[in-house]
């Protein structure tokens, strides 16, 4: 199953604050906050939601398709993507931008907040999946993820045109699209990825009921935070998976785009819907014990040792023939 993953490619700036976001807020002055956050550390690393999710579906061996815009700055990035098993031939290099930027705080409570600059991903409208597709052979699913508003919403009417599954996961884009553009970017695909939150707004936003969007969508597959994921369909049961134990919450950053790599893996493999959210969740603990969204490693035995610790020896079996 050929998968590609296009949206953000960038470079995070992760600092962490040792207080409450929560305590420096003033309940009547919040139309006029004025604040600045002396933090702790401040680590650079390899980001962008596409390049995450890449990565993760690289070391677990499913050899993604990576489609996204990044800067001449791209090389070092893309010789280390090159290593760790992901097909980097369709990332377009703009000649006079520089590679995105994500700048994120987050606080005591792991709550966070961020900043994100375009940069070259404004060029990821100019990206045709035709031409991604003729060069790999056919695409089975597009993972449709966070990127240029214009850029997602190419992808998407240009799956839908050429009859290529897709999944919208608008992620941080949520924010500054509207309930229109929502309702091109969700309408018909295989799979809508948000977390609980998003989910409400995704429903604010477009006026659509639960029930609604079901109707829209073929799976729509909800992050949970620690208490895992809930997959649902329309006319049938929800399946929910629980998350694997965490040794220690170093840094949230990522989790979700590891869960969708994980998740995107086992549709890769063929093991099911519950099997594939396992993968997810294991792979998304491995990451909240990593600082940095591709800073942790995955070592076969000591994955399955925890995978099966989790979800037992019936689920390892599936999955340990696919892990390579």
């Amino acid at each position: 199953m050929r998968i590609a993953v296009t949206g953000s490619i960038a470079t995070d700036h992760l600092m962490t604050f040792p207080g409450r976001f929560a305590d420096q807020l003033v309940a009547d002055q919040l139309h006029t906050v004025s604040l600045s956050f002396l933090v702790d550390n401040l680590d650079v690393r390899r980001g962008g939601v596409a390049a995450n999710i890449c990565f993760g579906m690289g070391l677990l061996g499913t050899r993604p398709v990576l489609v996204g815009a990044a800067g001449s700055d791209f090389d070092e990035y893309r010789a280390w993507l090159d290593r760790h098993g992901v097909d980097t031939g369709s990332v377009r290099i703009s000649e006079v931008l520089h590679t995105a930027r994500f700048v994120c705080t987050t606080d005591a409570d792991h709550n966070q907040i961020g900043s994100f600059y375009t940069g070259a991903m404004s060029e990821a409208r100019l990206i045709e999946l035709k031409a991604v597709a003729d060069r790999v052979g056919g695409l089975d699913l597009v993972s449709i993820g966070a990127d240029d508003p214009e850029g997602m919403l190419r992808h998407t009417e240009e799956c839908r045109s050429r009859g290529i599954p897709f999944a919208a996961d608008f992620s941080q884009q949520i924010a500054r699209m509207d309930g229109d553009e929502i309702r091109i970017l969700l309408d018909g695909a295989t799979y809508l990825f948000s977390n609980e939150y998003e989910k409400g707004l995704i429903e604010s936003k477009t006026g659509w009921t639960d029930a609604e969007i079901l109707a829209k969508v073929g799976h729509r597959v909800t992050t949970l935070g620690a208490q895992g994921v809930r997959i649902e369909r329309a006319g049938e049961e929800p399946i929910q998976v629980g998350c694997p134990e965490e040794n220690v919450k170093a840094d949230p950053t990522g989790v979700g785009d590891a869960f969708r790599a994980g998740f995107l893996s086992g549709l890769a493999w063929g093991v099911g819907l519950e099997r594939a959210a396992q993968v997810g969740c294991m792979l998304a603990t491995l990451v909240i014990e990593t600082v940095g969204t591709q800073e942790y490693t995955l070592h076969r035995n000591h994955f399955m040792d925890r995978f099966t610790k989790a979800y037992g020896h019936e689920a390892a079996a599936e999955v340990r023939t696919h892990l390579v």
